[in-house]
């Protein structure tokens, strides 16, 4: 009998004498940590501690903690550095000078950190038999923190249910695959081939719309209703009508569009018909930051087992086994088909509590799947057809379009036949 792997069980950060490293203005520092650079936590803008509580399961005794700390500098593409930290993952309360960049005499302040630890105990009866691949992999596992932002009053119509969550396990499930942008998709040639306008345009939304500020919210996710709240909405993305009240608590049929970022591992994603940079930009571009490689995209949608054809609103939530269905619909970054399996086994190792179908775009239960998730959120919950519509590009067919163009054909040939 041997214990391998210890528990890392909550992560508090606070900070005092923090430099201000604009001229004009405040000092707005996050920070980034990162276990043995395998996993990374990215904190809100302390205000004016930050507390945040990181929750880690099965971190090895021997890891090294690295925190660096930033000061969010809003206009520029850069953040400026502040400092860092290193420290082992063992438990006690710390107090850590922050190591300073090479010729910078200044005082960065210190950091402080508490870390408590639980022991699991691994039996193992024969380690001849071990799958010692396996047993790495276990490492590092961890409930994903849920960060949210609080949409600004003027933004929340033009963007609703916009979520970042930091997801583990993408280089277990993905290893060195990386989605490149479509070089043949004719919306993507004018992101990344076209004026730098476009991008800085692109990317400007996105630090509004995932900036590390005080409006910032965040959380973690401890079960599956912490998800179903996140997907609460019911009908109308107006709240504020009286439909949009009647159904503000329940699960929302809606269509989201998401990316998993090659940079943080993170998973971003809004409902696609929202409207936002509707002239310039691709959703995924969008979310993206125009990076030039994601891990996956797409869409994805809940629906209640059996489908929302089969659902109705005198069925409570709770009453119902939630489904999620996950596709590569993306013309920016075109993902791989062949990876369906791989994400379908990565949103189900985040979020176990429900059942996860990964579907090919041109996969006609997909298109079927998605109708009925959007005729019942116009029939049942007062959406409308402009909320559905995704954005698009000048001169760009959706693939959404495509998609119900191909299943309408294959419909009508059976028939025909």
């Amino acid at each position: 009998m041997s214990n391998l792997f210890r528990r890392l069980h909550d992560l508090a950060h606070d900070s005092s004498g923090l430099p201000k490293m604009d001229v004009v203005g405040t000092a707005d520092p996050y920070f980034v940590a990162k276990i043995d650079d395998r996993i990374s936590f990215v904190s809100s803008v302390l205000n004016p501690v930050w507390n945040e509580i990181w929750r880690i399961k099965n971190v090895p005794i021997h890891a090294h903690l690295a925190i660096e700390i930033l000061d969010k500098d809003v206009g520029t593409p850069y953040d400026d550095y502040i400092g860092r930290v290193k420290t082992t993952v063992n438990p006690g309360a710390k107090e850590i000078e922050i190591e300073a960049p090479p010729l910078k005499l200044r005082s960065r302040g210190t950091f402080w950190l508490k870390v408590r630890r639980l022991i699991s105990q691994v039996y193992i009866a024969d380690s001849d038999n071990i799958d010692r691949q396996h047993a790495l992999e276990g490492l590092y596992t961890y409930r994903p923190p849920l960060s949210v932002r609080r949409p600004h009053p003027l933004l929340a119509p033009l963007l609703p249910h916009r979520r970042s969550m930091y997801i583990v396990g993408v280089p277990l499930y993905f290893k060195d695959h990386y989605q490149h942008w479509n070089e043949a998709y004719p919306a993507a040639q004018k992101i990344f081939k076209g004026p730098i306008l476009v991008r800085s345009t692109i990317q400007a939304g996105h630090r509004m719309l995932y900036a590390r500020s005080t409006t910032n919210a965040f959380g973690i996710i401890e079960g599956a209703q912490d998800i179903k709240n996140i997907l609460h909405g019911g009908g109308s993305s107006r709240p504020n009508t009286d439909r949009g009240r009647q159904f503000a608590h329940r699960v929302r049929p809606a269509v989201y569009t998401y990316i998993i970022s090659s940079d943080d591992d993170s998973f971003r994603f809004s409902e696609t018909g929202a409207a936002f940079f509707v002239d310039v930009a691709s959703k995924h571009a969008l979310h993206a930051n125009c990076a030039e490689t994601v891990r996956y995209s797409g869409e994805f949608h809940p629906r209640p087992r059996g489908g929302w054809q089969n659902f109705h609103d005198g069925i409570e939530d709770d009453d119902v086994e939630w489904e999620l269905v996950i596709d590569n619909n993306s013309g920016t970054y075109a993902p791989d088909k062949t990876l369906l399996p791989r994400l379908r086994d990565l949103i189900k190792h985040n979020f176990p509590w429900f059942e996860v179908f990964a579907l090919d775009r041109d996969d006609p239960e997909l298109t079927a799947s998605r109708e009925a998730c959007r005729e019942y959120a116009m029939r049942f919950r007062g959406v409308g057809r402009d909320e559905l519509e995704p954005s698009v590009m000048e001169g760009e067919v959706t693939l959404n379009s495509q998609a119900s163009v191909k299943a309408m054909a294959k419909r009508n040939s059976k028939e025909a036949a």
